[in-house]
């Protein structure tokens, strides 16, 4: 399912917060310790005005510089865009020649049902780029959660759909940061057509507007198969895995680029993926 962006963070720390902000151990409240008095400052150096000996013109203050501009360190922080929105891709080849998704910096959501392939996929796609590349997965990072961990197939309530939230908010966070600092990325998650605006419309506020999707969307038969070899809370009942896999049948018609990977194999599928992301980048769909 997809929801919108939840609540914001608490602000943060404020001076003159805190538990001994106003309260008796201040340092200057009613009966705050009271430390040693402060040394008295060192005699003047010679040639200087107080030395007691014959002194030339007092020499001018240092001037005073401001702060130099942010320059990444060598823990490779780099600042998030304003805002967060990242743009579409500017491939860095001449304007006449083919961009190369190989060589480009990109953000892209491989969408598709239980079984597709979208973890494997992206994995093997993030594997084999020329540029750094991280693969971010929903499924992942919904179970950080160890102690609480809130599974869908247990029953939906509120406390799986704040996780799913939570997850997708930080999948999006992850994903601007690994721009941010130059590595592309590729998210994987099972978002559905019908439901537009907190779907796609949710990891575009999330990510930005680069963000590429693409959909993986094999036969049934073929994601009954793949969903019967998955373990844990991953695997689907029969029933499930159908429900879902005609849910994404709606994305047929909506203009995003679909890859049928019934009778491809991973690094097959990543080839396609790679030809599917080259006409993208070169024509945008409108999402």
């Amino acid at each position: 399912m997809q929801h919108a962006v939840g609540s914001p963070l608490p602000p943060p720390h404020q001076p003159g917060q805190g538990p001994t902000a106003g309260g008796p151990s201040a340092a200057n409240g009613p009966g705050a310790h009271q430390g040693p008095a402060p040394m008295p400052p060192p005699p003047p150096a010679p040639g200087f005005p107080g030395a007691g000996t014959p002194t030339g013109p007092v020499p001018p203050a240092p001037p005073q510089h401001t702060p130099a501009p942010f320059v990444p360190d060598g823990t490779g922080q780099v600042p998030l865009p304003p805002g967060g929105p990242v743009a579409m891709p500017i491939p860095s080849h001449a304007a006449t020649a083919a961009p190369d998704p190989t060589t480009t910096t990109l953000a892209v959501l491989l969408i598709g049902p239980a079984g597709a392939g979208k973890t494997s996929v992206a994995k093997y796609w993030a594997d084999h780029r020329r540029v750094p590349t991280a693969h971010i997965s929903l499924d992942d990072v919904r179970e950080w959660v160890r102690s609480g961990f809130a599974d869908p197939q247990t029953g939906w309530n509120e406390h799986s759909e704040a996780q799913y939230r939570l997850a997708r908010r930080t999948c999006g966070f992850a994903a601007r940061n690994f721009l941010a600092n130059g590595i592309s990325c590729i998210l994987d998650d099972a978002v559905f057509p019908d439901r537009p605006v907190v779907g796609l419309g949710g990891w575009k506020r999330h990510v930005g507007p680069g963000l590429l999707p693409v959909v993986l969307l094999p036969g049934l038969d073929i994601v009954l198969e793949r969903n019967a070899e998955r373990r844990g809370n991953r695997r689907l009942t029969d029933e499930e895995v159908a429900r879902i896999h005609g849910r994404m049948a709606g994305w047929y018609g909506s203009g995003l680029p679909i890859i049928d990977n019934s009778h491809l194999d991973v690094p097959g599928t990543a080839r396609v993926l790679n030809d599917v992301l080259t006409r993208a980048i070169a024509s945008p769909p409108n999402w």
